[in-house]
């Protein structure tokens, strides 16, 4: 076991990522035209970079409809650790930096960040970049209930009467959508299969492919095995994962092990019900264990192989052709900040977020999940950075230097809504996928603080774009809000200092 320092000197974590973009806009807002391409630090070997890049250039314009788009990516090989996979898988690099122009859009031409956005969305039956249809897009209603449940008009006035009675503090506000695609973009590994047992006592014993980290998902796989089989819960029972039950597991990762693994469930209970199936015409006002027995006593099977692969999967990037993904999950975030103009600290006052889970199988879990997602998401764009010598030696080893969300980083004001009415067609019980698709929407929270910036550079007499890079330290804030004190002390020219840390 390594300690903490030595375990984040040598191991890689979630790719940085750089980008550069043009974008063709009209006078209204409406997005025309976007040439992207991005570089990643992929570290000194090539790991899973080439696959993270590519979910970020399959999420490059985010929720957003572009009539004319070319991406391009980079795999930079450096002389640092390895970087590799991390919730979102390249996500939400893409689509911060598609927000990220987008904002850009709205300064350039002083318009309200929500209306260039709302106007650029995505609406039903419009096509993807990579030529995929959006079926049961619910983008436009997750929207619309976040701004109600959130008073944005109401709270976007007491921000502006709040900014014009307070110099050194500001608040700020921002909405945020993400369109996040569900299935592994190597189609190969979109299959999951089952195991499930029936004892003569009535007892079931199931085992999938999918491993539980503390996500919820043997709970979820008793649901459906419960809910399959029409017995109770309790008469079920997990064993661990194992590749001597359940052989050639995909990874427990890309947000589909409940769509893969519940579907591979559900056909182990479904053979099982066929197999019972005649001992239940017989006596209908028998019991479980009435015709768990009779099957036993008959010498039938009840043991049975679940298996499951996602239907009509597949892209090719040479003729940009093919379906990379399942479905799509949706979700839209409100968040109020609050900064300190002189310290470039802030606060999180208020977070509203509505997410399309489908008819979810376990709302207590994923209302957990969208939390959890959306404070790691907090950590990555608002606290979490890492810092190089030179020569490549971390500075930023354990708590002491690198900062992880903690109680106060938690919004005073955390509403989670899970949209109702929303079913989805293409996963277990019109479920959705839960896993990834919420971190992203705690970008909300970083261009909050943009937006209390541009209310302070306003004092200072500055408009238009301007660059803040993730994540949005207090140190990055408080050089932002440029004013009479960040004069006195410009900024040293290049080559005429020697670096003492390189932010990658």
């Amino acid at each position: 076991m390594l300690d903490r320092d030595e375990d984040m000197l040598v191991t890689g974590g979630r790719h940085p990522f750089y980008g550069r973009y043009k974008v063709g806009f009209m006078k209204s807002g409406k997005v025309v035209a976007l040439e992207v391409t991005y570089y990643s630090n992929a570290g000194n070997s090539m790991d899973l970079s080439l696959s993270i890049m590519e979910r970020a250039l399959f999420h490059m314009e985010n929720s957003y409809s572009i009539a004319n788009i070319r991406g391009r990516g980079y795999v930079c090989k450096t002389h640092l650790p390895s970087n590799t996979a991390f919730r979102g898988f390249g996500g939400p690099q893409g689509m911060l930096i598609a927000e990220s122009w987008m904002s850009d859009v709205a300064l350039s031409l002083g318009l309200p960040a929500e209306q260039v956005r709302r106007l650029n969305m995505y609406i039903q039956g419009e096509r993807t970049p990579y030529s995929q249809i959006l079926d049961h897009i619910t983008l436009d209603r997750c929207w619309d209930q976040c701004l109600e449940i959130s008073s944005f008009t109401q709270r976007r006035a007491g921000i502006e009467t709040y900014n014009r009675d307070h110099r050194w503090t500001k608040r700020g506000l921002s909405v945020v959508p993400t369109k996040f695609g569900i299935s592994f973009t190597a189609a190969f590994l979109n299959q999951a299969g089952a195991l499930a047992h029936i004892y003569t006592d009535g007892s079931v014993l199931l085992t999938h492919g999918g491993t539980e980290m503390g996500q919820g998902l043997n709970t979820k796989m008793v649901q459906v095995a419960s809910r399959t089989l029409g017995i109770p819960s309790s008469k079920i029972h997990i064993t661990e994962t194992s590749t001597n039950t359940v052989p050639n597991t995909s990874p427990t990762a890309a947000s589909a092990s409940s769509d893969l693994n519940g579907a591979a469930v559900h056909n182990a209970c479904e053979i099982l019900l066929h197999r019972l199936e005649p001992y239940k015409t017989k006596n209908p006002k028998g019991c479980w264990e009435d015709w768990v027995n009779a099957a036993y006593f008959d010498r039938v099977n009840l043991s049975a192989n679940g298996f499951y692969k996602t239907p009509d999967l597949g892209y090719d990037f040479e003729t940009n052709t093919g379906r990379p993904f399942n479905y799509f999950s949706y979700g839209v975030a409100c968040s109020e900040v609050e900064i300190d103009c002189l310290t470039g600290s802030h606060k999180n006052i208020h977070t509203s977020i509505v997410i399309d889970v489908g008819n979810s199988l376990n709302p207590a879990l994923d209302i957990g999940q969208v939390e959890g997602g959306f404070m790691q998401g907090v950590g990555l764009y608002t606290l979490e950075e890492l810092k190089y010598s030179p020569e490549g030696y971390l500075f930023t080893r354990g708590p002491g230097m690198y900062k992880i969300p903690a109680f106060g980083d938690i919004p005073t004001d955390l509403t989670v809504s899970l949209l109702r009415d929303a079913p989805n067609d293409k996963a277990i019980f019109s479920s959705k996928a839960i896993g990834e698709p919420p971190l992203f929407l705690a970008a909300s929270v970083f261009f909050a603080i943009k937006d209390a910036i541009i209310a302070a550079r306003k004092e200072s007499g500055l408009s238009g774009p301007f660059r803040l890079d993730s994540p949005a330290t207090p140190e990055r804030i408080r050089n932002a809000c440029e004013d009479r004190f960040t004069k006195l002390c410009p900024p040293a020219e290049p080559g005429t200092f020697t670096p003492w840390a390189v932010v990658v």
